[in-house]
């Protein structure tokens, strides 16, 4: 007789490098799940970007057995997340599909600003808590001090917290017991209809999509037919199975399971993450709560560098899509780049990310624009218009109001560099709301800013003011009036749409001859002088001059009259005229880049 295995849903959430993908690594490993031979680190990080950067981009889930003390045993399946707060939403969705969550914290760095945000994402869903103070091997570690954060900022009992070294695999077998009596297994509804959450997908060029969910009661099985209820389509199940670092087929997902279905689906728009799955011969009323459409806060135009290459970068960007579910795109055109995307991107990493993965996974050349946020335009005539697009943007005199995002920013620090990151704060608009000592070492102050502050240089300077020891969250509050005006990038007179990005009036100098500056790098030299101009409609406010390559045409000339010398520089003068005049510059596609990794003095 088979024993009855018992079922364990979590997922792993913290801040950024606190070891999560290290202890999903020795979970791994102690289950024997994998053969020492072909493990490695990182194993559920499977995207390059993701082991040369060391961070997660993706949620990945596993299935692992495991044998309890008491003998029971245990089926765990567990979501390894990211912890940016780019990628807030991949962690939205795993934590939907679990009952717990381990919560780990740095044994040297504490609580930081995502492991509070995390946490509260968690609280939402409901999910029992398992604090793990993990790094406790390194020399900088101080439990007591992290258990005292544990009860003051996060509120749960330190008590209850499990210290662990994820990279020794100490402590590791305490955790194991510690999931299996601290989180509840799945409950059914017992309703007797299938409803299950679609948290994750992914592209398989052979199959179709092959999607991840988790089942809330009932089961799916080889041959039923299934309806997505956002959707509103049926599918055939041709296989179901569960997560062993590969696909596992097994004849049904019975609930609480987590797992995968292949329905012959080669739509990739067909489905979207966060729908509910039902059986279409008994389908439930409503959906499971969850789903939503996510909102992107930072949007950039990309563009083939080859025009011809467009329906390549379209099918692309439809496979890239199903598999970042928070991309969001439209087509877009432009004077100087020929036909694009319009895209919309929950952060400046998260466009670094989608950028690098067209480039590697799709052999993509391409070039973003420099990112913006969108505005709230009030028209003289009372129309209300959302803008993103410095083209879109209308005639000064056309606007009554315009209005920018606004942020509530929390920033954790060491006491020693509060001087500093308040200095910085300031200088990016904001206006400081609240400040608290968390204890004798650390503050968390609170600023209101604007979303378009933060775009550019902002995170990375707050690192290097705090040598890498502050921690920096942020969420939306809405719209705010602002003065805002559109710098134009002239070359040669022309105006290159591209270039164009929408600013605060205050900053519009600084950036029109930054953005300058970095072109005058780029531009090739030709035989005659270019203009490189920032202007705000006919205003002129930022030039730089390339200079011009200069033939040496008195070359031939060995001694003789100097009025021969003069007769041919004055002929090289008028040719430069004839040649400035018909003269067209190309504009390299590092050019572009350079705009977009401006750094503001």
């Amino acid at each position: 007789m088979t024993p009855l295995v018992q079922k364990r849903n979590f997922c792993i959430v913290a801040h950024i490098d606190h070891g999560k993908s290290t202890l999903a690594d020795r979970l791994i490993q102690k289950t024997k799940v994998v053969d020492d031979r072909v493990f490695q680190n990182q194993m559920l990080d499977n995207m390059d970007i993701e082991r040369e950067r060391g961070i997660t981009i993706k949620s990945h889930a596993v299935t692992i057995p495991y044998t309890a003390k008491d003998g029971l045993l245990y089926e765990l399946n567990f979501v390894d997340t990211p912890g940016h707060v780019d990628f807030s939403y991949e962690v939205s969705r795993a934590i939907a599909s679990c009952e717990g969550a381990l919560l780990i914290v740095d044994a040297a760095q504490g609580v930081e600003s995502q492991t509070l945000s995390n946490m509260y994402l968690a609280l939402e869903q409901n999910l029992e808590m398992v604090p793990v103070i993990n790094k406790i091997d390194l020399p900088a570690a101080d439990i007591p001090r992290v258990k005292k954060q544990i009860d003051h900022d996060l509120g749960l009992d330190p008590d209850l917290a499990v210290c662990i070294s994820a990279k020794t695999g100490e402590g590791v077998d305490e955790l194991f017991e510690a999931i299996v009596n601290q989180i509840p297994p799945p409950s059914d509804d017992e309703s007797g209809f299938t409803k299950a959450l679609i948290f994750d997908c992914h592209y398989d060029p052979y199959r179709g999509v092959v999607v991840h969910l988790r089942i809330f009661s009932g089961s799916i099985k080889k041959g039923d037919t299934v309806r997505f209820m956002v959707s509103e389509s049926d599918y055939k199940v041709e296989e179901c199975g569960i997560f062993r670092l590969g696909l596992v087929e097994k004849n049904s997902l019975e609930c609480g399971d987590v797992g995968y279905i292949i329905a012959g689906i080669k739509t990739v728009s067909d489905v979207k993450v966060g729908d509910t799955v039902t059986l279409t011969k008994n389908p439930v009323d409503k959906p499971l709560d969850g789903f939503k459409d996510v909102k992107p806060v930072v949007y950039s135009s990309i563009y083939p560098v080859d025009t011809s290459d467009y329906e390549e970068l379209r099918e692309s960007m439809d496979k890239l899509k199903l598999n970042d579910a928070s991309l969001v795109f439209e087509k877009d055109s432009s004077m100087a780049l020929g036909h694009g995307f319009r895209c919309g991107f929950l952060g400046l990493l998260h466009l670094e990310i989608v950028q690098e993965r067209l480039e590697r996974d799709f052999d993509q050349s391409v070039i973003f624009t420099a990112p913006s946020v969108r505005y709230l335009i009030t028209l003289s005539n009372g129309e209300e218009k959302y803008i993103d697009n410095p083209a879109d943007f209308p005639e000064l005199n056309k606007i009554a109001k315009s209005e920018e995002p606004y942020i509530k920013a929390a920033i954790i620090t060491p006491a020693t560099y509060l001087g500093n990151v308040m200095a910085l704060c300031t200088e990016k608009r904001g206006v400081q709301t609240n400040m608290q000592y968390l204890d004798e070492k650390r503050v968390e102050i609170f600023y209101e800013m604007p979303l378009a502050e933060v775009l550019f240089d902002f995170y990375d300077r707050l690192k290097s003011y705090t040598r890498g020891y502050a921690s920096f969250d942020y969420e939306l509050i809405g719209y705010r009036e602002t003065e805002l005006v559109k710098i134009d990038i002239l070359i040669n007179g022309k105006s290159v749409d591209a270039l164009a990005q929408l600013t605060y009036k205050g900053n519009a100098v600084a950036k029109a001859r930054n953005t300058c500056a970095q072109l005058k790098e780029e531009i090739t030299r030709q035989q005659f002088k270019i203009a490189v101009q920032g202007a705000i409609g006919s205003q002129v406010i930022a030039r730089e001059t390339v200079s011009a390559l200069r033939k040496d045409v008195l070359a031939k000339c060995y001694g003789g009259d100097i009025t021969r010398k003069k007769k041919l520089l004055e002929k090289q003068k008028e040719g430069k005229k004839r040649m400035k005049m018909v003269g067209d510059v190309e504009l390299p596609q590092s050019a572009f880049l350079a705009v977009l990794k401006t750094k503001e003095e």
